[in-house]
């Protein structure tokens, strides 16, 4: 059977999914879709290309029509996608996280978020930090509820990890910063 490139990213993301980060190797993609480690890299030319592309398609399942009318608002909506995507798969954060921090993937929500900022009247400058910001706050958050989720789980520890009402308080706290910042 022939594959797409778009075939291997869903099958590494289930493969992500079923049996998280560390056991998503080449060879294990391999024998997954019945092929040589040698045919994936006609489609994808090293594991963090792979990486990549699958922290780009975490990101895009989790894409949701956009309602708010405000920068704020918009901010609030992309932030949560953004988090409620990475929790949508195991190790999600941590494959989003990575590639970001990578330069190699997932820049779409950064670009959206500047803009976003843009339009609150923020200058360039301010947009940039602020943007950084905001990633920094939801990356931190999901990865610590992710593996908090993970660990309880498999009985490692005892407690709720910090949930949604714990981030959406915080990036509130960050958007009255930015609104004080949009006021002056």
């Amino acid at each position: 059977m022939r594959y797409h490139r778009s075939d291997i990213v869903d099958r590494a993301i289930g493969v992500l999914d079923e049996y998280g980060l560390e056991s998503l190797t080449m060879r294990r993609l391999a024998a997954e879709l019945d092929v040589q480690p040698s045919a994936l890299y006609h489609h994808v030319p090293n594991k963090q290309t792979l990486l990549a592309a699958v922290a780009d398609e975490i990101v895009r399942r989790g894409r949701r029509p956009r309602r708010a009318e405000t920068w704020d608002g918009r901010v609030v909506e992309l932030c949560g996608e953004l988090r409620d995507a990475m929790l949508a798969y195991r190790d999600g954060a941590e494959v989003v996280v990575t590639a970001h921090t990578f330069g190699l993937g997932a820049r779409e929500p950064v670009a959206e978020l500047r803009r976003c900022l843009r339009d609150a009247g923020l200058t360039e400058e301010v947009g940039d930090v602020a943007a950084r910001t905001l990633l920094h706050l939801v990356f931190g958050h999901t990865v610590e509820e992710q593996t908090a989720l993970q660990a309880t789980s498999a009985g490692a520890i005892d407690r709720s990890p910090w949930g949604p009402t714990d981030f959406e308080r915080g990036l509130d706290l960050v958007l009255d910063g930015l609104r004080c910042r949009v006021r002056d």
